[in-house]
């Protein structure tokens, strides 16, 4: 098939020769029906499981399209790329299957576990460089190196080839679905996916539409096109780290901007929240940027009804170190783990009464922190409190109230909040 575009889109074409190049290197994933998000949302849910991929997300599909049309005489001088972790295995990946030498640049606060997935997949072709504590840090050196050795860089995002790579995300979901989409969901970082993916769209099913889904924490998307420009954020929350930039594409806005109908902001807690329940109810697991798409859905579920829908799973490289905070993160937004400075009485049986008078039977103790430093009458604890049902927050307060307890909530302190999640 050749379909023509006008810029800034990339082309159908295109997008078919990157299939062709990745064939035998990135896997084909499924689209699968999903029957408990369907009842859910009473509507038709697929998910297209970028997880199941070679290197565990859709990265490797841009990475390779883009070496794979560079020069081999310009390859031979090697390649460097920046990133985090998911698109340098997909670099990495590459690097050992064209058998190019590759030097990944990482943040120097990079965990191990996604450092070791970079050596695995690269093996002996690729170098792991640890500098800085940001991916900013990482990206300025890595663009040093290729303009002073006459390196080629991989860009994670920014560039038509790796656009083209991402593109074929849509090729294979409109291949495999065999009624019309009404609506596809997929996320937003730097913008390579979803221009990528809604390019296609936009030519061969343009009466779809296309949800991008950022971060609440970092809408550098949503706020460039809410302005009509490119808009650099000063600081972002970087957990949804698939998915965290503070600044998109100069390539990739303008064709979001044509071919994106809506962006939804999910909040951080959400994401948790979404990423244990499909692991306790579906059994899949997902790195934050991969829950991101499913998340979204409460925002769309009077539009969905009755809709064929596919969300993007674009990933799965989760670290189980992350494992408590994101059960932390996914309890504060449920409104199930509350925070509490509590000024206690400094005599025997104070936290005996409290225990009885005010904690209800549901309610449990998950945090005590506190330390008699002197003999005033009275000293201040750092107290946490699970409950049952977010419901019987109003009961725990009035409780406290009725005993003239001496407390301040503690849920909404941003300090609070980085120094026990």
């Amino acid at each position: 098939m050749s379909v023509k575009t006008s810029t800034p889109l990339v082309s159908v074409e295109n997008i078919y020769k990157a299939k062709v190049r990745l064939k035998g290197i990135a896997e084909h994933t499924p689209l699968m029906s999903n029957y408990n998000l369907s009842e859910h949302y009473q509507c038709d849910i697929h998910l297209k499981r970028e997880d199941l991929q070679v290197v565990r997300s859709y990265k490797i599909r841009g990475a390779y399209n883009k070496m794979a049309t560079v020069p081999r005489e310009q390859l031979e001088k090697g390649i460097v790329c920046a990133s985090a972790g998911n698109h340098a295995q997909g670099v990495a990946f590459a690097c050992q299957k064209m058998k190019v030498k590759g030097r990944v640049f990482m943040p120097g606060v990079t965990p191990q576990q996604k450092v070791k997935k970079v050596k695995l997949f690269g093996r002996s072709y690729v170098e792991v460089i640890l500098v800085g504590d940001t991916f900013d840090d990482a990206y300025h050196e890595a663009m040093q190196e290729a303009e002073s050795e006459g390196k080629v860089f991989i860009h994670p995002f920014n560039d038509e080839r790796i656009i083209e790579g991402q593109g074929t995300v849509g090729l294979e979901i409109l291949e495999d679905c065999n009624q019309p989409i009404d609506y596809v969901f997929v996320p937003i970082g730097g913008g390579g996916l979803s221009s990528g993916l809604g390019s296609y769209f936009h030519h061969i099913s343009p009466q779809t539409k296309v949800i991008g889904v950022e971060p609440k924490g970092a809408p550098a998307m949503y706020e460039s096109v809410k302005k009509g420009e490119l808009v650099k954020l000063e600081k972002i929350d970087s957990f949804v780290d698939g998915a965290a930039v503070k600044k998109v594409g100069t390539k990739t806005f303008p064709i979001i901007q044509k071919v994106v109908h809506d962006i939804v902001l999910v909040d951080e807690g959400k994401v948790c929240s979404t990423i244990l329940s499909l692991y306790n109810e579906e059994g899949i697991i997902v790195e934050p940027a991969g829950a991101l798409t499913i998340a979204a859905l409460d925002e769309y579920k009077e539009q969905i009804k009755g809709k064929n829908v596919v969300c993007v799973v674009s990933g799965s490289n989760n670290d189980i170190t992350r494992t408590e905070e994101i059960k932390e993160r996914a309890l504060l937004y449920e409104g199930l783990k509350h925070y509490f400075v509590i000024r206690f009485p400094q005599r025997a049986g104070a936290l005996r009464d409290f225990l009885n008078n005010v904690l209800g039977p549901n309610d449990d103790i998950t945090h005590f922190e506190y330390t008699k430093k002197h003999n005033r009458e009275s000293g201040p604890a750092l107290v946490g409190i699970q409950l049952q049902n977010h419901e019987d927050y109003d009961g725990l307060i009035e409780r406290m109230e009725k005993n003239k307890i001496d407390f301040q909530t503690l849920n909404d302190s941003k300090m609070l909040y980085d120094l026990v999640v």
